[in-house]
C-alpha cells in the first residue's frame, strides 16, 4: 500500500500524476456543480411545471437532504469496494439522474431525479480520499489541494454555466450536457484509474457496521473530533455571508441585477488559489500556523464585508479573505485527517464532511433570520462572533495538545 508512514523512511513514490490529479479536480469539479445547477433556474422550473416558485425551493432542499444522506451512506464504501469500480459506478448513476431530469415529463420526476443527483454528488468526496491514497505522504496535501480547488471552481462555474446555457437553449438543455460530460469522464477515470487494491487495504466489515465505524472514528481520533468542529464553524461562517448576501445587493440603494449579484462569486476564485498553497504548507509541516493565520484572517474579513453597502469594493476584497481563509482551513483539515488512518479515509472524509454540511445549512438559517430582525450589521457581528469562537476554540485544543504533536502531515 503506497500510504504506509515509515519512520525516519523515505517516502514512497506518488501513485498520481500531475495530468491524473488534473482529472481529479474536473471530475470533483463537475459532480459537485450538479447540485447547484437549479439554484438560478428555479423561476424557469416553476413556470415550465405550473408550480409555485415557493415550492420549487424543494429542489434545493431534497438536494442538500440527499447530499447528507449519501455522505453518510456512500462516501464509507470507498474503504470497502474498489474505488475505481465505484467512482465510475456512482458516476454512470449521476448520469442517470442528470438525463432524468433533462427529460423530466413533470415535477415528480424532477423532484426524484434532483435528489437522486444531490445522493450521487458526494463521489466527489470519494474521488478525494482516492486521490489521497495516490499521493505519497509527502505531496498528499498539494494533491488535496488541487482536487479541491477543482471543487471550488466547480461551485463557482455552475450557476455561471447553468444561467449561460439556459438562455441559450433551455434548461434541459443544463442537464442534457452535464449529463454528457459527466458520461465522458466516468469513463476516462474508469480507462485511466489503477484498481485501488494497488493502492489501499479494503475494509472487510459488513455495511452497516462499516457505517457505525464513521461515529466510532470520532470517539478514537482527536484530530477528527477538532478539524470536524472547525468545519463546523467555517462552513457556518461561510454560509452566512453567501446566504445572505443577495439581500442588502438587491435592495436600495444598491438594487443590483441578478446577473450582477452573481459576478461576486467570482471572487471566490481566490478560494481555488488558497487551496493548492494551502495543501502545500501542510506538506511542509505548517498546518497548524497556516489554521491560525486563516482562522484570524477569516475574523477579519467581516470588516471590509460590513461595508457592503457603502463600497462595493470593500465588499470584494472581505469577500477574497474569506473564501482564501474558508479553503485553507478545510484544505489544511483534509490533508490532516487523511494522514491519520490510511484504512479508513473514506468514513474520516464522510465524518468530516458531514460537519461542512450542518455548518452550511446552520448558517444558511441563522443568517435569515439575523438579516430579517437585525438588518445586514447584524450578518455581519453573526459571522464575527462565529468566526471567532473558531479561532478561540482552534487556539485553546492546540494548547491542550501541544504537549503531544498531532498526527499531521506527514
Amino acid at each position: 500500500m503506497i500510504d504506509n508512514s515509515a519512520n525516519g523512511n523515505a517516502a514512497p513514490a506518488s501513485a498520481i500524476s500531475g495530468f491524473t490529479a488534473f482529472l481529479f479536480a474536473i471530475a470533483a469539479g463537475l459532480s459537485v456543480a450538479s447540485i447547484y445547477y437549479a439554484q438560478p433556474l428555479l423561476d424557469t422550473m416553476s413556470n415550465e411545471f405550473s408550480l409555485a416558485p415557493s415550492s420549487m425551493g424543494i429542489v434545493i432542499t431534497a438536494t442538500q437532504i440527499c447530499y447528507a444522506l449519501g455522505l453518510l451512506l456512500l462516501v464509507p464504501l470507498g474503504d470497502k469496494l474498489d474505488r475505481r469500480k465505484l467512482i465510475s459506478g456512482q458516476m454512470l448513476l449521476s448520469v442517470a439522474a442528470l438525463l432524468a431530469v433533462g427529460f423530466a415529463p413533470n415535477a415528480t420526476f424532477l423532484f426524484a431525479g434532483v435528489a437522486a443527483i444531490g445522493l450521487l454528488a458526494v463521489v466527489t468526496q470519494t474521488l478525494v480520499a482516492f486521490a489521497a491514497s495516490l499521493a505519497s505522504p509527502v505531496e498528499r496535501g498539494r494533491v488535496v489541494g488541487v482536487v479541491t480547488s477543482g471543487i471550488v471552481i466547480g461551485i463557482l462555474l455552475a450557476r455561471t454555466f447553468a444561467g449561460t446555457l439556459t438562455d441559450l437553449a433551455g434548461w434541459r438543455a443544463v442537464y442534457l450536457v452535464s449529463a454528457l460530460l459527466t458520461l465522458i469522464m466516468a469513463v476516462t477515470l474508469f480507462r485511466i484509474l489503477p484498481n485501488s487494491e494497488q493502492v489501499h487495504q479494503r475494509e472487510a466489515l459488513p455495511y452497516w457496521r462499516l457505517i457505525q465505524s464513521v461515529l466510532l472514528l470520532f470517539v478514537q481520533e482527536k484530530v477528527l473530533r477538532i478539524r470536524a468542529a472547525l468545519a463546523f464553524f467555517i462552513f457556518s461562517a461561510f454560509s452566512i455571508l453567501w446566504t445572505s448576501l443577495v439581500l442588502p445587493l438587491s435592495s436600495p440603494p444598491l438594487s443590483l441585477s441578478h446577473t450582477a449579484i452573481g459576478a461576486f462569486g467570482l471572487a471566490g476564485a481566490a478560494g481555488a488559489l488558497a487551496a493548492a498553497r494551502a495543501g502545500r504548507l501542510a506538506d511542509s509541516g505548517h498546518s497548524q500556523r497556516t489554521t491560525g493565520v486563516a482562522l484570524s484572517l477569516l475574523l477579519v474579513s467581516w470588516l471590509p464585508i460590513s461595508f457592503a453597502v457603502q463600497s462595493l469594493f470593500a465588499l470584494v476584497a472581505g469577500i477574497i479573505l474569506l473564501d482564501l481563509a474558508v479553503q485553507a482551513v478545510h484544505v489544511t483539515s483534509q490533508s490532516m485527517i487523511l494522514s491519520i488512518r490510511p484504512e479508513a479515509r473514506s468514513r474520516l472524509t464522510a465524518g468530516y464532511m458531514i460537519f461542512y454540511s450542518i455548518g452550511s445549512a446552520t448558517g444558511s438559517i441563522a443568517s435569515t433570520l439575523v438579516y430579517g430582525n437585525f438588518g445586514w450589521h447584524g450578518v455581519c457581528w453573526l459571522g464575527a462572533a462565529v468566526s471567532g469562537i473558531a479561532l478561540l476554540f482552534w487556539g485553546v485544543t492546540l494548547r491542550h495538545t501541544s504537549g503531544k504533536k498531532l498526527q499531521t502531515i506527514r
